[in-house]
């Protein structure tokens, strides 16, 4: 099979660019919270809580997450599909860091087809129904779906910003990259201890917060990483 022709791959590599930017807007919807009345503390509570099914724009925060969720996927395919031919060199590196990609547009679009049915941290009957498994099933699914998410968007981010400083590819990358993954390191270790600190009954340690940065990072991961996709193509 011939291997494609320059302009496809570049075309193919604009289109990966537009989608990432699209997938980290719809990503980034929770920030509405700010303008749209939610009754939820931000600082207290989880994102994933804005689309509980008792909230008044969970419809909405849900069908932003599938979104994003479908955005980020097929930007990573399409970057996968662009980088098929290559077996050696950065390009090992960087088809497992798309993977992660994908893994992550994957389970987010699963989370939202997942979503809460109350709002543990701002309802106390809430919590004690999940204390007692008196809650649907997609909860403990939400929260392994998130955890998937979570966990391939760490790794995309360390696979892809390494590789970008490794073989000096992706340049705007490989200069912010290794600032927002510390940053994003952070912002997960921060938001790991306040929901273990939640789940066993001492508050929740500024938990939204936490986690709003660490989704907000994220974002701006992925929107650094279209701009250098649509810039050079490795």
């Amino acid at each position: 099979m011939s291997r494609p022709a320059p302009s496809r791959l570049e075309g193919a590599a604009r289109a990966t660019a537009v989608l990432l930017v699209l997938g980290a807007l719809a990503y980034s919807a929770w920030v509405l919270e700010a303008v749209v009345r939610t009754g939820l503390d931000p600082v207290r509570s989880y994102v994933s809580e804005l689309m509980a099914t008792d909230q008044p724009h969970g419809d909405f925060f849900r069908a932003s997450d599938l979104t994003a969720g479908l955005l980020v996927l097929a930007a990573a395919l399409t970057a996968l599909w662009n980088t098929r031919r290559a077996a050696t060199g950065p390009h090992r590196l960087v088809r497992a860091g798309w993977s992660a990609v994908a893994l992550f547009g994957a389970a987010t679009a699963a989370d939202s087809r997942l979503p809460l049915s109350c709002t543990p941290t701002a309802e106390p009957a809430c919590a004690a129904r999940e204390d007692a498994g008196l809650v649907p099933f997609t909860h403990t699914a939400h929260a392994v779906s998130s955890a998937l998410a979570m966990a391939a968007a760490v790794a995309a981010m360390l696979l892809l910003t390494y590789a970008a400083r490794r073989h000096r590819i992706w340049r705007p990358l490989a200069t912010a990259g290794p600032v927002l993954v510390a940053l994003e390191l952070a912002a997960t270790v921060w938001t790991l201890a306040a929901v273990a600190a939640f789940e066993a009954g001492h508050g929740t340690w500024a938990l939204g917060a936490g986690q709003r940065l660490q989704v907000l990072l994220l974002a701006v991961w992925l929107g650094v990483l279209a701009v250098s996709v649509a810039r050079e193509r490795p």
